[in-house]
């Protein structure tokens, strides 16, 4: 089973409290690290988590409110201190690279490597990146601002070889690659032996979406629809609607009512309001909708490939 975890640095809203760093999170798929927003106290969390920052090569930023991207210009220049020379991919809204911009002209520096930026659509729902394993691609979100989620999907895993079957029909190492891929085999004589038999099923793919700040949006039903662990924002309770509505931010009832109508196997729920001290109020409110929902505590690791 291939490595998918979701590491939660930060799960506050706003402003940071003793307990609640602002949004940030860690994605791990085979090893690769992706980290999604980069809310003040970032670094500090990595470094709690034993997280070398040079194993980062991905940083997404879903808008322009400080508490999603103010430990980005620290990090940046951390890595740099550190003596990174691999290229860093940046993806955010094209204001980002301004702002990077400005800060490295004032105070008179540059960075060791290169950093390459992705300006990020959004109106409109794109691929942003792609390997062999994983199409990382945005959500487009209703907030104050310019605003977008994202979405990692585990591509169709190969086959299994059954190596007795290998063995059985004589198949030729170079062969394996492309019944890994599903074909079947065709010996010299021309007969052919189906892929069923000398391959298992695949392990299953997973998959992630990350919902920042946003408003009640069922326009990202589609895009979300059964994803294995959905991270959605929950500002509020009910009580506080009216705010809700006021900051273009959803409550702990909208962010449930909207897992339950994308089908999601798990719900994750944060960027809390400081004005609960105790966050039961708000996971009791999204349970009474959707009961498979879990509060995003910072340091608290979610395993994708076990939300089934």
């Amino acid at each position: 089973m291939t490595k998918f975890t979701v590491l939660i640095l930060g799960s506050a809203s706003a402003s940071p409290t003793l307990n609640r760093n602002p949004t940030s999170q860690l994605i791990n798929i085979s090893e690769q690290y992706y980290l999604v927003d980069c809310g003040e106290g970032t670094q500090l969390r990595l470094r709690a988590n034993k997280i070398k920052f040079q194993r980062i090569n991905h940083v997404f930023i879903s808008h322009l409110h400080g508490d999603h991207y103010f430990g980005l210009m620290g990090l940046l220049q951390s890595m740099h201190l550190l003596g990174r020379t691999t290229a860093l991919n940046l993806y955010g809204p094209p204001e980002l690279i301004k702002v990077i911009e400005i800060q490295l002209e004032v105070a008179k520096s540059t960075l060791s490597y290169p950093l390459i930026f992705h300006a990020t659509n959004t109106e409109q729902s794109e691929v942003l990146y792609e390997d062999e394993k994983v199409v990382i691609s945005t959500i487009v979100l209703k907030h104050k601002i310019p605003c977008t989620g994202f979405l990692f999907k585990e591509k169709e895993k190969p086959r299994k070889i059954n190596i007795e079957a290998i063995n059985k029909y004589s198949i030729p190492k170079y062969a394996l690659n492309r019944i890994k891929k599903g074909e079947d085999f065709e010996t010299k004589t021309g007969e052919i032996i189906r892929n069923s038999l000398l391959t298992f099923n695949s392990l299953p793919s997973f998959s992630y979406a990350f919902c920042s700040d946003t408003s009640y949006n069922e326009e990202i039903i589609d895009t979300i629809k059964d994803v294995n662990l959905l991270y959605h924002e929950a500002t509020f309770t009910e009580e506080h609607l009216e705010r809700a509505i006021k900051t273009r931010h959803s409550t702990a009832r909208e962010a449930a009512t909207i897992a339950l109508k994308s089908n999601v196997n798990q719900l994750i729920i944060g960027h809390f309001s400081n004005r609960y001290t105790n966050l039961d109020v708000l996971l009791e409110e999204a349970k009474s909708i959707f009961e498979n929902t879990h509060l995003a505590e910072d340091n608290k690791i979610f395993d994708v490939s076990k939300t089934q």
